[in-house]
């Protein structure tokens, strides 16, 4: 029998938050697209980034998460924009890096279906023990390498996950 995911030509829609959008929701955003694109399902996911301020708007990514991201063979191209309460109707599952962004995602959900949506990235963490992805930006490079590492023990989970769990297709819950 063929996937219903293809069936019903409904994607998997996915939408990573951070603070600015400049390290961690851009590095999960080209994460997730490689291993989507290596699993050969580019047709079956939309996946995009946001950050929960618009201060780095129309920005690349922080400079050095793309040199550390780079030499794991992820180019970081995405442009930083603020979420958008249109994010919460068109986005499945929306995943905030920590605390901090999943509470200011719930101030911005318009409504308590959009909340069902938003879910903490360490959640589909497989191998890691750890409740958030934490903000490298003031750190040094191992904070850069920590958060690599993290997101692609979530991004990988994430994608099994959807993948392999028919109950979840096209839906956010759990």
């Amino acid at each position: 029998m063929e996937n219903n995911q293809l069936i019903y030509n409904k994607k998997y829609k996915i939408l990573f938050v951070c603070l600015g959008n400049i390290c961690r929701s851009s590095s999960a955003e080209e994460i997730m697209r490689t291993l989507v694109r290596r699993a050969g399902r580019e047709k079956e996911f939309e996946i995009d980034s946001a950050g929960i301020i618009g201060f780095h708007e129309g920005e690349l990514p922080d400079a050095r998460m793309r040199a550390h991201a780079i030499r794991r063979g992820y180019e970081l191209t995405h442009r930083s924009r603020p979420v958008r309460t249109e994010d919460f109707y068109h986005f499945d599952w929306i995943l905030g890096m920590d605390d901090r962004n999943i509470d200011a995602l719930r101030e911005k959900a318009p409504d308590v279906e959009s909340e069902q949506k938003i879910h903490r990235m360490t959640e589909f963490c497989r191998t890691k023990v750890i409740d958030h992805v934490p903000d490298p930006y003031y750190g040094g490079a191992q904070g850069f390498e920590n958060v690599l590492d993290i997101l692609e023990d979530a991004c990988q989970g994430l994608l099994e996950h959807l993948t392999e769990a028919p109950e979840n297709k096209g839906t956010a819950e759990k």
